[in-house]
């Protein structure tokens, strides 16, 4: 009796143990979703299945149906399954993708939609859908499906796009591609790094321009998927079909465009489109991470015609529009109450990009709801680790002091001198102030290195600092100004 016993607490061990994994993958899944957008995610994530999980080495088993599918997702996502693993669970060092024992056999992608599969922009994809005949009547299918059927994310509209002198340009930009008069620019490239709202904005044009344009046809899809689907009708005889849907549409977006560098074909074949619907009148986008000219392997007049509009350059969000979004975003969870410092430490710390900022936001309050914690700075630190550690840029103090001197004026030596000048000992409580909030060296540390005062000199000129900043709009301006050169 006893033993079986053992066996089974061992069993609702494992059982619980798959759950936490299964519950997992489905927040990775989601965050993928979001990231590769609906159709890509479909294609090659939604398949994957959870294998085991080898506490020993830290390694985990994700499995696919075919070899094909699953060389593809190796060669194309594992870095990012990778990642995504590590940030869920920290005991995950290794995710190793390989074909599923069973071999089941993944359905090939069929343009014509005999497969019961949506177009390329299809945003629901578990919902059945009779197969048209359709690619003789290019298009069609999407001016009768409606709005909810085109693939777009409800959530990525203007309204929810927080704007800021970073992204002002590219906003103003996309509304006027959507709006109900013809653009004066056509095609309209959004330029950006990752995480930092092209994507979005592609998303707020479609739906916008669906408002305007209820009838409207729309393509919308990433560079990959239209090289997957350039391929596939490559190799299925089916170009005709292809370029009769691509052309028959009213506006055209494609995403992440520098994936379709060395491909001369679906260049070629991009290149001839984009004329066919300039010369009809017809809206373009594009969006990438670099400027159409640093593009690599890209044929010459495919790049003429992607700067041929406007490029519109969307620049990494600084700390106000950081702190505007992460207020915007607030708004969606009320009652839950997240104090100023909080906000505050996630715009100054989270820098690298939008997306990792709100999803910090988002896994922060998600875990305070969960725990029923309230959410303070220190769980904010606690629960952050990953993404804080990847944002953070190593400032020291030396640097810190070097900058306090050349802004202040004043020589280096007063940072760690006895002289109590006024006009030294600002500068030098402003460098201790910031050495705490932009180092993690204690209290004790800081004072050392400031000529081996005591820590709690470095307490008075730290909450002195604080104070000064609420009152003196001039000293709050200083430090702003040195945060900035700092942290930039």
């Amino acid at each position: 009796m006893a033993h079986k016993g053992k066996s089974n607490e061992v069993r609702m061990i494992e059982d619980q143990e798959a759950l936490d994994l299964a519950a997992d993958w489905a927040d990775i899944s989601q965050g993928l979703r979001k990231d590769l957008g609906q159709q890509l995610h479909s294609q090659w994530i939604k398949p994957i299945q959870l294998g085991s999980f080898c506490k020993e080495t830290g390694t985990l088993d994700l499995f696919l149906p075919t070899e094909f599918s699953a060389n593809w997702v190796a060669d194309r996502f594992a870095d990012r399954l990778s990642l995504a693993w590590k940030i869920a669970r920290s005991e995950v060092r290794h995710v190793r993708i390989s074909v599923h024992p069973a071999r089941r056999q993944m359905p090939d992608l069929r343009l014509t939609g005999s497969q019961g599969r949506r177009p390329a922009n299809d945003g629901a994809p578990n919902t059945p859908i009779p197969a048209p005949s359709p690619l003789s009547l290019p298009g069609t299918e999407f001016g009768t499906l409606g709005q909810s059927s085109i693939g777009l994310d409800p959530s990525l509209t203007f309204t929810t796009f927080v704007t800021g002198t970073a992204n002002v340009l590219g906003c103003n930009a996309a509304q006027r591609m959507a709006a109900t008069e013809k653009p004066q620019f056509s095609p309209l490239y959004l330029k950006a790094a990752t995480g930092q709202g092209k994507t979005h904005l592609l998303h707020a044009i479609g739906h916008a321009f669906l408002a305007s344009h209820p009838h409207s046809r729309i393509f919308y899809c990433s560079a990959e998927r239209f090289m997957v689907e350039f391929v596939q009708a490559l190799r299925q005889n089916q170009m005709i079909e292809f370029k009769s849907r691509l052309r028959g549409f009213d506006l055209l977006m494609v995403d992440d465009i520098q994936f379709i560098i060395g491909k001369a074909s679906a260049q070629e074949e991009l290149l001839y489109t984009i004329d066919a619907l300039l010369a009809e009148g017809k809206r373009l986008v594009f969006a990438a991470d670099r400027a159409p000219q640093a593009l690599d392997g890209v044929e010459q007049r495919l790049l003429s015609r992607l700067s041929m509009g406007l490029v519109a350059d969307i620049q990494p969000a600084d700390i106000d529009l950081r702190r505007s979004i992460l207020e915007h975003r607030l708004t969606r969870f009320a009652p839950t109450e997240v104090p100023a410092d909080v906000v505050e430490f996630l715009a100054r710390t989270i820098n690298r990009n939008v997306r990792e900022l709100v999803g910090g936001l988002n896994k922060l309050i998600a875990y305070a709801q969960l725990t029923g914690q309230n959410v303070s700075l220190q769980l904010a630190e606690e629960q952050l680790t990953d993404i804080l550690s990847a944002n953070r840029r190593r400032i020291t103090i030396d640097e810190i002091q070097r900058t306090v001197c050349q802004f202040y004026r004043v020589e280096r030596t007063e940072m760690s001198s006895k002289r109590r000048a006024r006009a030294v000992v600002r500068p030098r409580q402003v460098a201790m102030y910031l050495a705490k909030v932009l180092t993690p060296r204690s209290y004790p540390e800081i004072g050392r290195k400031f000529g081996g005062r005591d820590h709690s000199t470095v307490i008075h000129a730290v909450r002195l600092i604080e104070d000064l900043r609420t009152r003196d709009a001039d000293m709050d301006g200083d430090v702003r100004s040195l945060l900035r050169q700092l942290e930039s």
